[in-house]
């Protein structure tokens, strides 16, 4: 599963202090502690979401389902919530900006329309809806692959910022 591999790879540094970010600006105030805030919920969302799509684990455990349906929403807007400051505040510009403010209020419009319409018991519409937010959330995956891409490109174009790298992601990931 690619979410597994890019959380395993880009969250623990995040709880022991570190990045995998390159030249990462700690001296912007409160810019490095709003990134571990959004890295573990959205990687907990990333996780815990694909179960969530498995009919026979919904049909067999449904009180399952529930909770581990509120602890990914709750994910989704702990991280959302994060990173609405990241972006606030980021170095990279306003390309970058521009692209997680898109992402972040989709995220979060996704994520209210998947719990209204289960509250109204329109279940049809609430997988409809969990679908578009988990493509949302799987953006951090194809982003990160784009950035993997995007270093390996460095390497052999030394004029090529990591910054217009990130940004270039950003935009094709879907930010």
């Amino acid at each position: 599963m690619p979410a597994t591999g890019i959380t395993a790879y880009f969250v623990p540094p995040y709880l022991v202090g570190g990045t995998t970010v390159p030249g990462l600006d700690m001296s912007i105030p409160g810019y490095y502690v709003s990134l571990v805030f959004h890295a573990v919920p959205a990687g907990t969302a990333l996780l815990v979401g694909p179960w969530q799509f498995v009919p026979r684990l919904r049909a067999r455990f449904p009180r399952a389902h529930r909770i581990t349906g509120r602890v990914y929403l709750i994910s989704v807007v702990a991280a959302a919530m994060a990173a609405a400051y990241s972006f606030a505040v980021t170095p990279s510009g306003p390309t970058l900006q521009v692209a997680f403010f898109g992402l972040i209020v989709a995220w979060l419009y996704t994520a209210a329309k998947a719990y209204r319409t289960i509250r109204r018991r329109e279940v049809q519409l609430h997988r409809i809806w969990m679908v578009r937010n988990y493509a949302f959330t799987f953006a951090a995956v194809t982003l990160r692959l784009y950035q993997l891409a995007g270093l390996q490109l460095m390497g052999v174009m030394p004029s090529l910022e990591y910054r217009d790298v990130y940004a270039s992601s950003a935009w094709r990931s879907g930010g």
